[in-house]
């Protein structure tokens, strides 16, 4: 998902205020706990949503888009915040409720303070808004089968959560290392797939997709701004990985709204529309890929 330092100590503070998480290393391994299963119908076509953080509210944008374009996918993947805005719409949730929660939410209260978590936060709040406006709360019964991914903490391996509760499938893909607390299923640690698979095009396609189109909410290295210039080495060993599976994708958008990131109602509405703007722009190809 990908935050600055300095957010996360804001972050960390407000996070107070909400309440504190007193299990964060609790193992999840009853019936509804995520996992990696076959999906049970064929793939033709697979969107799939890039991590991102802030940035990742250009995915609101392209699936208004898609959604006014009349195309439906047979295949939701998406790591970190792709995973989140993703399954609200395999869900069954409209592009225009998930715009209207982007832009009423109100972040710290998706933070809780991590006692005794080796991190300073726990994600458990997002799994909890993840039940709570998901009209589906198990992947498997999604209208749109869904892939959450994630990275395991020991060994560097991307899952694809297709079964189970939503809520831990997604708070699994946004544990941002180094500042959520990983998120046991099933004995194993659990974290956001930033550092390994960002753009899990290569998950669609072992899912069983036929047709990829990918969306990247990373920054553009060839426009970091002056001031930026810390932040160019990760942003370039990023873009790297995307690229890696981007090249596998038969359609990739990558809208352009500007580098810097933030959570300001003003930054999400102008990154909302870039993407919704570029997504229209690419309409005739984006048919053609849906096309049966």
């Amino acid at each position: 998902m990908g935050l600055p330092r300095r957010s996360v100590l804001l972050a960390a503070g407000a996070a107070g205020l909400a309440g504190c998480s007193f299990r964060p290393d609790q193992d999840h391994n009853g019936p509804d706990a995520p996992r990696a299963e076959p999906l049970r119908q064929p793939v033709r076509t697979a969107w799939v949503f890039s991590s991102g953080g802030p940035r990742g509210f250009v995915h609101v944008g392209v699936l208004k888009a898609l959604e006014e374009l009349g195309l439906v996918p047979d295949l939701i993947a998406g790591a970190s915040v792709g995973a989140l805005l993703g399954s609200l719409f395999a869900a069954g949730l409209r592009a225009r409720e998930i715009e209207a929660l982007a832009l009423a939410l109100q972040p710290w209260r998706l933070l809780r303070l991590a006692l005794g978590g080796g991190a300073y936060l726990s994600g458990s709040a997002i799994a909890g808004l993840m039940r709570e406006r998901c009209p589906v709360q198990r992947l498997e019964a999604m209208p749109v089968p869904m892939a959450c991914v994630a990275s395991q903490r020991f060994g560097r391996v991307a899952v694809a959560f297709t079964a189970g509760d939503v809520g831990l499938a997604v708070q699994a893909s946004a544990a941002i290392e180094g500042h959520f607390v990983p998120v046991r299923i099933r004995g194993h640690q659990y974290m956001d797939a930033d550092w390994i698979n960002p753009l899990p095009v290569r998950v669609a396609r072992a899912l069983g997709a036929q047709r990829v189109l990918a969306v990247d909410a990373s920054a553009h290295t060839t426009d970091t701004p002056q001031g930026a210039e810390r932040y160019h080495a990760d942003d370039l060993r990023k873009q790297a990985l995307v690229n890696a599976d981007g090249a596998l994708a038969d359609l990739v958008l990558k809208p352009d709204f500007g580098y810097w990131a933030g959570m300001s109602v003003e930054f999400r509405k102008r990154t909302i529309e870039a993407g919704y703007r570029h997504t229209l722009a690419q309409a005739t190809a984006l048919r053609a890929l849906h096309a049966v």
